[in-house]
C-alpha cells in the first residue's frame, strides 16, 4: 500500500469484548478435535441435526491452520464464521470477520451500546431493559497497523473508507488494526483479522442495557446490580 500505516506492538494485559448472552458455545469448537476434521464431523452430525451448519457458521472462511479449539474457543471463532453483509462493521464489509475489542470495559460497553441503539431503533422497540450481554476478557500482544492518526477512518457512521482500507491491509497479511474508539473519547480498540492471533477469552460480568426509546441510556451489572449512566 502506498499509504500503508506504521506497525506498532500492542500489549494490553486485558482486552474487553461484549457479545449478546443468547449466543451459546458451539460444541464443535469446544471439543478437542483436529480443526481440519470439523467439516467432516459437522456433515455426520447434520444427518440427525439439520440445523448444525446454521449453528456452526461458515467454516470455510477460516483455514484449518488458523482455527482454534478448546474451552471458550467459540468466543474466538464466532465473529469469523457468523458474518453477514447485513451486519457490516467499521473494518469489515461483512464478507469476512474480525475480532473487535476495547482497551477498557467502558470502551466495549459504549461501542456495543451504539450498535444496540441502532438495532432497537430499527425494530421500533418499546422503552425498557433489553437484552443481556456478556463480557469477554483476554489479552492482546501483537503487531498491529496503527490507524489512530487517520481521521478519515474514524467517521461516526460512514464505514466505506475504513472497510476498503482494512480489506487491503488484510489481503497483504496484516494481523489487524489499532484505532481510536469513536464512542468513548479516550479509549482505543483493536480489530483482529484471524482467531489464532489472540488467546481464548474468559467470561466476565453480564450487563443489561436500558433502551429509553431513543438510545441506550444506562447499563446494569447483573452480578452487582450497579447501574451506570451512558
Amino acid at each position: 500500500m502506498s499509504d500503508s500505516p506504521s506497525v506498532v506492538r500492542v500489549h494490553w494485559p486485558t482486552a474487553f469484548r461484549i457479545i449478546r448472552s443468547i449466543f451459546s458455545p458451539i460444541d464443535l469448537f469446544e471439543d478437542i478435535a483436529d480443526p481440519s476434521d470439523w467439516e467432516a464431523l459437522a456433515s455426520i452430525e447434520s444427518k440427525t441435526n439439520p440445523r448444525i451448519w446454521e449453528q456452526i457458521g461458515r467454516l470455510e472462511l477460516v483455514p484449518p491452520a488458523r482455527r482454534v479449539v478448546g474451552q471458550g474457543a467459540s468466543y474466538l471463532m464466532a465473529p469469523f464464521v457468523h458474518i453477514s453483509t447485513e451486519r457490516p462493521g467499521r473494518f469489515t464489509d461483512g464478507t469476512y470477520g474480525v475480532y473487535s475489542a476495547g482497551d477498557r470495559e467502558e470502551v466495549a460497553i459504549r461501542e456495543t451500546a451504539h450498535h444496540h441503539d441502532r438495532a432497537m431503533a430499527n425494530s421500533k422497540e418499546e422503552p425498557g431493559w433489553t437484552s443481556q450481554f456478556r463480557v469477554l476478557i483476554n489479552r492482546v500482544d501483537l503487531d498491529l497497523h496503527d490507524l489512530r492518526g487517520r481521521g478519515e477512518l474514524h467517521e461516526a457512521s460512514d464505514y466505506a473508507t475504513p472497510q476498503a482500507f482494512a480489506r487491503q491491509l488484510r489481503s497483504t497479511g496484516s494481523n489487524g488494526i489499532l484505532y481510536r474508539s469513536v464512542r468513548c473519547s479516550d479509549g482505543e480498540c483493536v480489530a483482529i483479522f484471524w482467531p489464532d492471533l489472540i488467546p481464548i477469552p474468559v467470561q466476565g460480568d453480564h450487563y443489561e442495557y436500558h433502551w429509553d426509546g431513543s438510545r441506550v441510556d444506562k447499563v446494569r451489572n447483573s452480578r452487582t446490580g450497579a447501574i451506570f449512566a451512558l
